[in-house]
């Protein structure tokens, strides 16, 4: 179609440098494979030339570095235009977004699809790593760890081996950038904001810190409490009056937080087809949706009382949370997922979808459900509710602005709704698992077993809902531990909520129609907090403790669809730490407690290094060996080696400065290998320090390049060997002075 936009596609390559002579040795992609096909009578007209002692030396490496050169270069081309042909947007999620060398001479890099991956210095895969789904955006190497910021504000710490040391989220945006620094790395996200954290944590100190602060708990822990109203109501396809509006959300003037849930919200087959292809670029909504949304906030005093902080749609399922504004500054992080479960769990006429919150520091869940239908799917109900639990991965979908800002390959990832696939969280463990609260609310189909259309009338007219609860599928199916296991339930005291005629009040209004459904309470709310006991008092250690602070109930006079809406108010205590208190208790107890105060001590201690000399003279391509020996007995030693001043000695004896350049601002004439690495307790590193040939003058295109005859001169330069310990950012220096003699 003329005019129509093309589908973009991604390559990422890596290119390998020599530091010292800036020649290009080799591409490589992803998967570390070599891209070096080329075909040279496309480069006509081109030369390059080096100055040398014969014109047939100067012609070989002319050719040399010209066909090397020419062959990486091509090959990237090459490689660019076969993944612009195929037009994979989806390559993109292979992007290198992030690279650091680590002391022991890797390299890792890190991906938009959260891979990272370890490579030698020849550029050689050695190992990859998948521990979190949200694109890499920021790598940081210090000592023996690595540091990993990410697109969803996660921060990682992996050893030199790629083992996971510990995680937590940082930020609520895209950690951009990392560093080290004063015994802290420093985090910067992508809002502006900078947080700094231990450089020993995790480590040794970190249990016997808990413990000692454990013991003042008291002193730092402060109590908050919040009434929250949970929703859900099965539309039907219709739309509510405000007065129905009214009797199901308004008039609480106590009540924090709002969380509604709708299903049905619009469904047919066409709805149901443009959600899914609206799901697979990364897009959600709809005009009927945002109708309720705005229906929603009018009845909540949108913009005066309450501030909607989020919501998710997929096809028929609405969830939207709704803060009051006086607790709007306590409430944060907001993410979005969803999961649909219908049609080989690909369409959204059945699924969930969820919000997670962070109040007063602590995680909060609301999971929206419509479970597969009818009386005899109780099985094909339990499967739905497992696969929504165990696959919901929650995204910053509230940030998708913010994540463009940092490039376009993490916007795209935080825009996908990667549970749409029905992927399992990358680290095994569902993400529903880890909050403080979970909810769950929605029309989970769940039926009355046993029991005639008449009789479950008779017993509604008299209502004995205990007899009918005897009979309900999801108590029955609970109890069992088939189906939201450890998760409770208020006492249900009011009638079931389907199946209606439209428009009829009272328990007259029971579906009369030929099929007479057998009235059941198909829509329910349940939930899990912190107590693994109903005994459990609030505490940090369980921070989130919940009750029913009135009655469960249904509004039986809204009229509007063929299921009645359902609501819950709870009572929401939860126990969080005063930072600057907490602050300050750590710091007696540093000072104070002198087990501690020793082990911190030993941590930020620079291990005793001797160094085997402090002169080195080198003479066409001489090679010495300088040997540098860790005298601790405990812990390792890091050292690097950089070049601190480089002077030509005039013929007049007088000194001239230099300043340094290349790879750790050597010379081209010096090659220090290794210029940096790790030494075990009471072991030895050999440094070889090897005086390089190196052609004088380079041409290219007849144009002379600023090169420096630095190996035909009496030069001097100044080595610094720099030796740190794990967890400190101070270090120990040795100088050795390195001369180099001119020719002849």
């Amino acid at each position: 179609m003329a005019g129509a936009s093309r589908p973009r596609s991604f390559i990422c390559h890596h290119v390998l440098w020599d530091a010292r002579t800036r020649e290009l040795l080799r591409v490589f992609n992803t998967d570390g494979q070599i891209e070096n096909r080329v075909d040279s009578s496309s480069f006509q007209g081109f030369s390059i030339e080096y100055a040398s002692n014969s014109k047939k030396e100067k012609m070989q490496g002319s050719f040399g570095f010209f066909q090397r050169s020419c062959n990486a270069i091509m090959g990237a081309a090459d490689a660019v235009r076969r993944f612009a042909a195929t037009g994979a947007f989806g390559d993109d999620n292979r992007r290198t977004e992030a690279l650091v060398l680590t002391i022991d001479g890797m390299i890792w890099t890190g991906c938009t699809s959260g891979l990272l991956v370890q490579w030698d210095g020849n550029g050689n895969r050695i190992q990859e790593f998948q521990y979190h789904p949200f694109a890499v955006q920021c790598l940081c190497s210090f000592g023996p760890r690595v540091w990993v910021g990410y697109a969803s504000g996660t921060v990682q710490i992996l050893d030199l081996g790629g083992n996971k040391l510990g995680g937590w989220v940082a930020h609520s945006g895209p950690v951009i950038e990392i560093t080290v620094g004063a015994g802290y790395v420093f985090t910067l996200a992508n809002h502006g904001g900078i947080r700094g954290w231990n450089i020993t944590s995790p480590g040794p100190l970190d249990s016997i810190l808990g413990s000692e602060l454990s013991g003042k708990e008291f002193l730092y822990t402060r109590m908050e409490n919040v009434k929250m109203l949970s929703g859900t109501w099965n539309v039907g396809q219709g739309k509510a009056s405000h007065d129905s509006l009214i009797s199901w959300l308004g008039s609480r003037k106590d009540v924090g937080i709002v969380v509604v849930g709708l299903q049905e919200v619009e469904m047919g087959a066409g709805v149901l087809a443009l959600s899914a292809a609206k799901e697979t670029v990364g897009l959600e909504g709809s005009t009927v949706g945002q109708w309720w949304l705005d229906m929603i906030g009018k009845t909540l005093d949108e913009g005066s009382t309450f501030e909607r902080v989020g919501s998710r749609q997929l096809a028929g399922l609405l969830i939207s949370v709704w803060v009051r504004n006086s607790l709007r500054a306590h409430v944060g992080d907001v993410d979005a997922a969803a999961v649909p479960c219908g049609f080989g769990r690909a369409i959204g006429n059945k699924g969930a979808v969820g919000l997670r919150l962070r109040v007063y520091d602590r995680i909060f869940c609301f999971v929206n459900c419509h479970f597969a239908a009818h009386l005899e799917a109780v099985n094909q109900r339990n499967a739905d509710f497992d696969h929504v639990y165990r696959t919901m991965k929650f995204c910053r979908s509230t940030n998708v602005f913010n994540a463009a800002a940092v490039g376009s390959a993490a916007a795209v990832q935080m825009l996908r709704g990667t549970n749409v696939t029905g992927e399992q969280p990358a680290e095994g463990m569902p993400e529903l698992s880890e909050a403080d609260l979970v909810i769950f609310l929605g029309d989970f189909n769940y039926r009355l077993d046993g029991i005639a259309y008449d009789e479950a009338r008779d017993i509604i007219s008299q209502r004995c809902f205990d007899r009918l609860r005897e009979r309900d599928q999801l108590l029955r199916e609970m109890e069992a531990g088939n189906v939201f296991q450890g998760m409770r339930e208020a006492v249900i005291t009011f009638p079931p909520t389907y199946k209606f005629e439209r428009h009829k009040a009272g328990l007259a209004g029971y579906d009369s129609a030929e099929k007479k459904r057998i009235p059941a309470w198909c829509d329910r709310v349940l939930y899990r907090d912190s107590r693994s006991t109903l005994l459990s008092g609030c505490s940090l250690a369980c921070p989130v403790v919940s009750s029913i602070a009135s009655r469960y109930e249904a509004c039986m006079d809204v009229i509007d669809s063929d299921h009645k809406p359902v609501r819950c108010i709870f009572n929401v205590d939860i126990a969080r730490a005063d930072d600057s208190i907490r602050r300050q208790e750590l710091g007696e107890i540093l000072g104070s407690n002198e087990k501690i105060r020793y082990m911190h001590e030993e941590l930020h201690k620079i291990p005793e290094t001797i160094v085997s000399s402090n002169n080195i003279i080198l003479q066409n391509q001489d090679t010495s060996i300088l040997r540098i020996t860790n005298k601790y007995g405990k812990n390792d030693a890091f050292f690097e080696i950089i070049c601190e001043r480089l002077s030509f000695i005039m013929g007049d004896g007088q000194a001239s400065d230099h300043h340094p350049r290349g790879s750790f601002g050597f010379p081209r004439w010096l090659q220090v290998t290794p210029a940096a690495g790790i030494i075990r307790p009471n072991h030895i590193a050999e440094v070889s320090v090897h005086h390089n040939e190196f052609q004088t003058k380079e041409f290219v295109d007849g144009v002379p390049q600023d090169c420096w005859c630095e190996h035909n001169r009496d030069t001097e330069i100044i080595l610094v060997v720099k030796v740190r310990g794990s967890y400190t950012t101070e270090a120990r220096n040795h100088r050795v002075c390195v001369r180099s003699l001119p020719h002849g």
